[in-house]
């Protein structure tokens, strides 16, 4: 799996007096592109995600897609612990089937638990337990430092934790990661077996630029709301967590978004008592991709140090072929490992080296890493 690295991160700490802070248990708005944060209140305090749960089950989708061992064309088997699920739900039977597309329209859209259950049951070991461990492994490695999951849809469960700034993190790395994905998020309304299902993200429509992304509620977390806004060339993420209704999540989380393009749009924003934070999110300096198969061969003079394998390292990603030659030196300089260029779809040049055991390339990882040189394992 990638791997999201630390990034320095301004925190502002500006008053928002406009919003009543019972209202709601945290809150957070960040611009997509640096990870700057704008504004939080209680951003790390642990918090029930209910279905935001799903952007982490949507995440790994994502992934099985793009390592194709998923087709969006596929069919998935219901089985009966899915069918079982409790509403919200499609009401899919035992034994039934349904397209990948339609299930990640069903999750994305309508919040299905069912379908929720159905994606973790066909993509690990067709038990759900079995996903959620996946799922907590890669929030881990994507930097999520709060989180837990005990099931792939946020069903209740006492152990089943996060945080406004984990889902922040995952949801950046859901856009920077599988941006081709990321229109599900976007759909107003959905038509499945003659029945449409309408988006409960009530900015999609009313709120200038809302392109996505995800509701939760449950009786413990209330109601949640992560909402995502184009304007003027910015790109910024609200995380509203425990409103006490619709209506309260939908208004802070525009509140919150205007807070953060006053902010954002306002070059002269104060650096004074600036925090330094660990926050995980992308960064312009170097740029996080979506993750593809190697497509070259496998470094000639292999540094014998490091035991060989099927493993990978990136060390950045660039936008100009020269800063990935000037990169290419350094962590030539820090590993002794021949790296070279692969570029992506997007046209970003990455400084990657492959054929590397795990624990080789943990070891090559440390070793940049102790040059500050950011890098992530793939495999």
């Amino acid at each position: 799996m990638k791997r999201v690295f630390l990034s320095f991160i301004c925190l502002f700490g500006f008053v928002f007096n406009s919003v009543n802070a019972e209202d709601y248990k945290a809150v957070l708005v960040a611009d997509i592109d640096s990870g700057q944060i704008l504004y939080q209140e209680k951003a790390n305090q642990l918090n029930y995600p209910a279905s935001l749960t799903k952007i982490m089950t949507l995440y790994l989708t994502f992934d099985a897609l793009e390592h194709n061992r998923l087709k969006l064309d596929d069919y998935l088997i219901v089985s009966q612990y899915a069918a079982d699920a409790q509403p919200v739900k499609l009401g899919l039977t035992a034994g039934s089937k349904i397209k990948v597309e339609d299930a990640i329209k069903a999750v994305a859209v309508h919040s299905a638990n069912d379908v929720a259950r159905v994606l973790a049951e066909n993509l690990q070991g067709g038990k759900e337990g079995n996903f959620a461990n996946l799922m907590t492994r890669v929030a881990n490695e994507i930097g999520l430092q709060n989180t837990n999951f005990e099931n792939s849809s946020g069903l209740p469960n006492d152990d089943h934790m996060s945080t406004a700034r984990d889902i922040a993190l995952l949801s950046m790395a859901v856009y920077k990661h599988f941006p081709q994905y990321w229109k599900y998020f976007g759909i107003k309304s959905w038509t499945y077996n003659g029945k449409t299902y309408t988006n409960g993200n009530r900015l999609l429509g009313t709120y200038p630029g809302c392109d996505g992304m995800k509701t939760g509620f449950t009786n413990k977390s209330k109601y949640s709301l992560v909402a995502t806004a184009k304007r003027n060339n910015h790109h910024l993420i609200a995380v509203v967590l425990g409103a006490v209704n619709k209506d309260v999540r939908a208004n802070v989380a525009t509140k919150m978004l205007n807070l953060g393009f006053s902010k954002i749009g306002n070059k002269g924003v104060s650096q004074e008592n600036v925090v330094k934070d660990t926050y995980v999110a992308p960064n312009n300096n170097n740029p996080v991709v979506k993750y593809v198969q190697p497509t070259v061969e496998k470094t000639e003079n292999f540094n014998t140090k490091y035991s060989a394998g099927n493993v990978g390292l990136q060390c950045g990603a660039f936008s100009v072929q020269e800063a990935a030659l000037k990169q290419i030196k350094n962590v030539k300089s820090a590993t002794g490992l021949n790296f070279v260029i692969e570029q992506n779809d997007s046209g970003l040049y990455r400084v990657r080296v492959n054929g590397l055991s795990e624990s080789g390339a943990a070891d090559a990882k440390q070793a940049a890493v102790a040059k500050g040189i950011d890098c992530y394992i793939f495999h």
